[in-house]
Protein backbone atom coordinates (compact mmCIF):
# COMPACT_ATOMS: atom_id res chain seq x y z
CA UNK A 1 0.00 0.00 0.00
CA UNK A 2 1.74 3.48 -0.83
CA UNK A 3 0.49 4.68 2.53
CA UNK A 4 2.58 2.25 3.50
CA UNK A 5 5.52 2.81 1.73
CA UNK A 6 5.58 6.44 2.38
CA UNK A 7 5.27 6.22 6.16
CA UNK A 8 7.41 2.81 6.44
CA UNK A 9 10.16 4.80 3.71
CA UNK A 10 10.83 7.35 6.60
CA UNK A 11 11.24 4.61 9.01
CA UNK A 12 13.80 2.76 6.64
CA UNK A 13 15.72 5.74 6.48
CA UNK A 14 15.97 6.30 10.25
CA UNK A 15 16.70 2.44 10.99
CA UNK A 16 19.32 3.35 7.55
CA UNK A 17 21.14 6.02 9.23
CA UNK A 18 21.28 4.18 12.91
CA UNK A 19 23.19 1.46 11.59
CA UNK A 20 25.24 3.97 9.47
CA UNK A 21 26.26 5.76 12.44
CA UNK A 22 27.21 1.93 13.95
CA UNK A 23 29.23 1.03 11.43
CA UNK A 24 29.89 1.04 7.42
CA UNK A 25 27.86 -1.81 6.83
CA UNK A 26 25.06 0.22 4.89
CA UNK A 27 21.91 -2.04 5.76
CA UNK A 28 20.54 -4.37 8.20
CA UNK A 29 22.30 -7.28 9.22
CA UNK A 30 20.00 -10.36 9.72
CA UNK A 31 21.35 -13.65 11.34
CA UNK A 32 21.04 -16.59 9.44
CA UNK A 33 17.66 -18.62 9.71
CA UNK A 34 17.24 -21.27 11.97
CA UNK A 35 14.94 -23.96 11.25
CA UNK A 36 12.50 -22.65 13.45
CA UNK A 37 12.66 -19.20 11.88
CA UNK A 38 11.63 -21.14 8.51
CA UNK A 39 9.43 -23.26 10.08
CA UNK A 40 7.64 -20.16 10.98
CA UNK A 41 7.94 -18.11 7.75
CA UNK A 42 6.55 -21.53 6.03
CA UNK A 43 3.62 -21.59 8.22
CA UNK A 44 2.22 -18.65 8.38
CA UNK A 45 3.31 -17.48 4.91
CA UNK A 46 1.32 -20.17 3.72
CA UNK A 47 -2.11 -19.27 6.60
CA UNK A 48 -2.08 -15.85 5.40
CA UNK A 49 -1.71 -16.07 1.69
CA UNK A 50 -4.42 -19.13 1.74
CA UNK A 51 -7.21 -16.15 3.32
CA UNK A 52 -5.55 -12.99 1.72
CA UNK A 53 -6.05 -14.97 -1.88
CA UNK A 54 -9.50 -14.86 -0.99
CA UNK A 55 -10.82 -12.24 0.68
CA UNK A 56 -7.51 -10.34 1.22
CA UNK A 57 -6.25 -9.39 4.65
CA UNK A 58 -3.40 -12.11 4.86
CA UNK A 59 -1.07 -9.11 6.32
CA UNK A 60 -2.81 -9.43 9.52
CA UNK A 61 -0.85 -12.83 10.02
CA UNK A 62 2.11 -12.41 7.61
CA UNK A 63 3.62 -9.25 8.84
CA UNK A 64 3.64 -9.60 12.42
CA UNK A 65 4.72 -13.05 11.70
CA UNK A 66 7.89 -11.21 10.09
CA UNK A 67 8.50 -9.27 12.97
CA UNK A 68 8.55 -11.83 15.76
CA UNK A 69 10.97 -13.58 13.84
CA UNK A 70 13.30 -10.16 13.91
CA UNK A 71 12.71 -7.96 11.31
CA UNK A 72 12.00 -4.16 11.97
CA UNK A 73 8.75 -2.76 11.35
CA UNK A 74 10.26 -1.14 7.49
CA UNK A 75 12.20 -4.04 6.37
CA UNK A 76 9.06 -6.49 7.72
CA UNK A 77 6.78 -4.16 5.74
CA UNK A 78 9.14 -4.28 2.66
CA UNK A 79 10.09 -8.10 2.96
CA UNK A 80 6.36 -8.74 3.67
CA UNK A 81 5.37 -7.01 0.27
CA UNK A 82 7.79 -9.20 -1.68
CA UNK A 83 5.92 -12.31 -0.59
CA UNK A 84 2.50 -10.93 -0.66
CA UNK A 85 3.43 -10.18 -4.48
CA UNK A 86 4.39 -13.21 -4.73
CA UNK A 87 1.18 -14.81 -3.68
CA UNK A 88 -1.35 -12.17 -5.37
CA UNK A 89 0.15 -13.25 -8.67
CA UNK A 90 -0.50 -16.93 -8.04
CA UNK A 91 -4.10 -16.28 -6.87
CA UNK A 92 -4.75 -14.08 -10.03
CA UNK A 93 -3.56 -16.51 -12.08
CA UNK A 94 -5.50 -18.89 -11.04
CA UNK A 95 -8.72 -16.78 -11.16
CA UNK A 96 -8.11 -16.04 -14.42
CA UNK A 97 -8.08 -19.59 -15.69
CA UNK A 98 -10.88 -19.94 -13.52
CA UNK A 99 -12.26 -18.04 -15.63
CA UNK A 100 -13.86 -15.35 -12.63
CA UNK A 101 -12.47 -12.29 -14.03
CA UNK A 102 -14.10 -10.34 -15.97
CA UNK A 103 -11.32 -7.77 -17.75
CA UNK A 104 -14.41 -5.56 -19.24
CA UNK A 105 -14.88 -4.61 -15.47
CA UNK A 106 -12.00 -5.05 -13.91
CA UNK A 107 -9.32 -3.76 -17.00
CA UNK A 108 -10.77 -0.03 -16.78
CA UNK A 109 -10.50 0.28 -13.37
CA UNK A 110 -6.72 -0.31 -12.90
CA UNK A 111 -5.81 3.38 -14.23
CA UNK A 112 -8.17 4.62 -11.18
CA UNK A 113 -6.88 2.17 -8.61
CA UNK A 114 -3.52 3.67 -9.70
CA UNK A 115 -4.30 7.22 -9.60
CA UNK A 116 -5.99 6.91 -6.39
CA UNK A 117 -3.29 5.61 -4.39
CA UNK A 118 -0.89 7.69 -5.58
CA UNK A 119 -3.14 10.71 -5.11
CA UNK A 120 -3.48 9.41 -1.27
CA UNK A 121 0.29 8.81 -0.52
CA UNK A 122 0.82 12.30 -2.00
CA UNK A 123 -1.99 13.69 0.84
CA UNK A 124 -0.76 11.90 3.49
CA UNK A 125 2.04 14.06 3.53
CA UNK A 126 -0.04 16.73 5.20
CA UNK A 127 -2.83 14.86 6.47
CA UNK A 128 -2.59 12.10 9.93
CA UNK A 129 -4.09 9.49 8.07
CA UNK A 130 -5.65 8.45 11.60
CA UNK A 131 -8.38 10.83 11.31
CA UNK A 132 -9.76 8.70 9.24
CA UNK A 133 -9.59 5.82 11.72
CA UNK A 134 -13.13 5.99 13.06
CA UNK A 135 -14.80 6.67 9.57
CA UNK A 136 -13.20 3.17 8.72
CA UNK A 137 -14.60 1.83 11.46
CA UNK A 138 -18.10 2.64 10.97
CA UNK A 139 -17.95 1.69 7.52
CA UNK A 140 -16.67 -2.23 8.06
CA UNK A 141 -19.66 -2.75 11.07
CA UNK A 142 -22.25 -1.25 8.31
CA UNK A 143 -20.67 -3.66 5.97
CA UNK A 144 -20.31 -6.69 8.78
CA UNK A 145 -24.23 -5.89 9.39
CA UNK A 146 -25.38 -5.73 5.39
CA UNK A 147 -23.99 -8.96 4.77
CA UNK A 148 -25.12 -10.56 7.79
CA UNK A 149 -28.60 -9.38 7.18
CA UNK A 150 -28.39 -10.17 3.35
CA UNK A 151 -27.83 -13.21 3.76
CA UNK A 152 -28.21 -14.41 0.00
CA UNK A 153 -26.63 -11.25 -1.38
CA UNK A 154 -23.98 -12.57 -3.45
CA UNK A 155 -24.76 -15.82 -3.88
CA UNK A 156 -24.99 -15.45 -7.70
CA UNK A 157 -24.12 -12.95 -9.99
CA UNK A 158 -27.20 -10.25 -11.44
CA UNK A 159 -24.84 -8.31 -12.72
CA UNK A 160 -26.07 -5.52 -15.86
CA UNK A 161 -24.43 -3.32 -17.73
CA UNK A 162 -24.70 -0.22 -16.04
CA UNK A 163 -25.63 3.52 -17.02
CA UNK A 164 -23.05 6.02 -18.39
CA UNK A 165 -24.14 7.36 -14.87
CA UNK A 166 -23.77 4.30 -12.56
CA UNK A 167 -20.75 4.13 -14.45
CA UNK A 168 -19.28 7.09 -13.72
CA UNK A 169 -20.40 6.87 -9.63
CA UNK A 170 -18.43 2.90 -9.43
CA UNK A 171 -15.18 4.36 -11.57
CA UNK A 172 -15.43 7.31 -8.83
CA UNK A 173 -15.79 4.63 -5.38
CA UNK A 174 -12.91 2.58 -7.27
CA UNK A 175 -10.76 5.86 -7.46
CA UNK A 176 -11.51 6.46 -3.46
CA UNK A 177 -10.97 3.51 -2.66
CA UNK A 178 -7.28 3.62 -3.96
CA UNK A 179 -7.09 6.64 -2.37
CA UNK A 180 -7.63 5.19 0.75
CA UNK A 181 -5.31 2.54 -0.02
CA UNK A 182 -2.80 4.72 -0.55
CA UNK A 183 -3.38 7.29 2.08
CA UNK A 184 -4.09 4.58 4.96
CA UNK A 185 -4.82 1.01 3.87
CA UNK A 186 -6.02 -1.64 5.56
CA UNK A 187 -9.20 -3.45 5.04
CA UNK A 188 -8.99 -2.13 1.49
CA UNK A 189 -10.04 -5.70 0.34
CA UNK A 190 -13.53 -5.59 2.23
CA UNK A 191 -14.51 -2.20 0.71
CA UNK A 192 -13.31 -3.26 -2.97
CA UNK A 193 -15.36 -6.93 -2.77
CA UNK A 194 -17.82 -4.89 -0.92
CA UNK A 195 -17.91 -2.44 -4.21
CA UNK A 196 -18.07 -5.31 -6.45
CA UNK A 197 -20.98 -6.60 -4.79
CA UNK A 198 -22.77 -3.48 -4.94
CA UNK A 199 -22.62 -3.83 -8.76
CA UNK A 200 -23.98 -7.24 -9.02
CA UNK A 201 -21.01 -9.58 -9.02
CA UNK A 202 -21.30 -12.78 -6.80
CA UNK A 203 -18.85 -12.89 -4.07
CA UNK A 204 -16.32 -15.52 -6.30
CA UNK A 205 -16.49 -13.19 -8.92
CA UNK A 206 -15.96 -10.27 -6.62
CA UNK A 207 -13.23 -11.66 -5.14
CA UNK A 208 -11.32 -12.39 -8.23
CA UNK A 209 -11.86 -8.92 -9.30
CA UNK A 210 -10.69 -7.39 -6.14
CA UNK A 211 -7.14 -9.47 -6.01
CA UNK A 212 -6.66 -8.10 -9.82
CA UNK A 213 -6.41 -4.67 -8.17
CA UNK A 214 -5.06 -5.81 -5.34
CA UNK A 215 -1.89 -7.03 -7.38
CA UNK A 216 -1.58 -3.94 -9.20
CA UNK A 217 -1.23 -2.19 -6.07
CA UNK A 218 1.18 -5.18 -4.68
CA UNK A 219 3.48 -4.64 -7.81
CA UNK A 220 3.91 -0.91 -7.50
CA UNK A 221 4.46 -0.75 -4.10
CA UNK A 222 7.17 -3.68 -4.47
CA UNK A 223 8.43 -1.65 -7.38
CA UNK A 224 9.39 1.03 -4.70
CA UNK A 225 10.42 -0.98 -2.27
CA UNK A 226 13.47 -2.46 -4.46
CA UNK A 227 14.42 0.99 -5.49
CA UNK A 228 14.64 1.80 -1.33
CA UNK A 229 16.61 -1.65 -0.84
CA UNK A 230 14.73 -1.97 2.23
CA UNK A 231 13.71 -6.12 1.20
CA UNK A 232 15.49 -8.79 3.25
CA UNK A 233 15.13 -11.27 0.54
CA UNK A 234 16.00 -14.15 2.42
CA UNK A 235 13.41 -14.03 4.19
CA UNK A 236 10.63 -12.97 1.91
CA UNK A 237 11.55 -15.70 -0.59
CA UNK A 238 11.09 -18.52 1.78
CA UNK A 239 7.53 -16.65 2.91
CA UNK A 240 6.78 -15.90 -0.79
CA UNK A 241 7.16 -19.38 -1.77
CA UNK A 242 4.73 -20.70 0.96
CA UNK A 243 2.92 -17.97 -0.24
CA UNK A 244 2.38 -18.84 -3.79
CA UNK A 245 1.10 -22.68 -1.75
CA UNK A 246 -1.16 -20.56 0.08
CA UNK A 247 -2.41 -18.66 -2.75
CA UNK A 248 -3.10 -21.78 -5.07
CA UNK A 249 -5.11 -23.85 -2.65
CA UNK A 250 -6.84 -21.02 -0.79
CA UNK A 251 -7.95 -20.03 -4.17
CA UNK A 252 -8.97 -23.48 -5.98
CA UNK A 253 -10.89 -24.07 -2.32
CA UNK A 254 -12.96 -20.51 -3.14
CA UNK A 255 -13.46 -22.05 -6.45
CA UNK A 256 -14.54 -24.90 -5.37
CA UNK A 257 -16.66 -24.19 -2.40
CA UNK A 258 -18.18 -21.48 -3.88
CA UNK A 259 -19.87 -18.31 -2.35
CA UNK A 260 -20.84 -19.58 1.16
CA UNK A 261 -17.38 -20.47 2.15
CA UNK A 262 -16.37 -16.71 0.76
CA UNK A 263 -19.02 -15.18 2.53
CA UNK A 264 -18.09 -16.76 5.62
CA UNK A 265 -14.20 -15.74 5.48
CA UNK A 266 -14.95 -12.15 4.42
CA UNK A 267 -17.03 -11.73 7.31
CA UNK A 268 -14.86 -13.33 9.99
CA UNK A 269 -11.57 -10.83 8.06
CA UNK A 270 -13.98 -8.22 8.31
CA UNK A 271 -14.41 -8.64 12.06
CA UNK A 272 -10.76 -8.89 12.69
CA UNK A 273 -10.15 -5.80 10.80
CA UNK A 274 -12.72 -3.99 12.98
CA UNK A 275 -11.31 -5.55 16.13
CA UNK A 276 -7.99 -4.41 14.88
CA UNK A 277 -8.68 -0.57 13.93
CA UNK A 278 -10.74 -0.52 17.11
CA UNK A 279 -7.98 -1.21 19.55
CA UNK A 280 -5.30 0.67 17.86
CA UNK A 281 -7.94 3.37 18.10
CA UNK A 282 -8.51 3.41 21.69
CA UNK A 283 -4.73 2.72 22.36
CA UNK A 284 -3.24 6.23 19.81
CA UNK A 285 -6.92 7.97 21.34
Amino acid sequence: MLFNLYLYSKNFVIIFNVVNIQGDRGKVQMEDLSLQVIILLIAFGFLASFIDSVVGGGGLISLPALMFVGLPPASAIATNKLAATMGSFTSTMYFIRSKKVDFRIVGKLIPFTIVGAIAGAFVVKFIPPDVLRPLILVLLVLIAIYIIVKKDWGSVSTYKKMTKGKTFLFYLVILIIGFYDGFFGPGTGSFLIFAFLLIGLDFIRAAAAGRILNFVSNIVSLITFLFLGAIQFKYGLIMGLSMIAGAYFGSRFAVQKGVGYIRILFLVVTILLIGKNFWEYIHIS
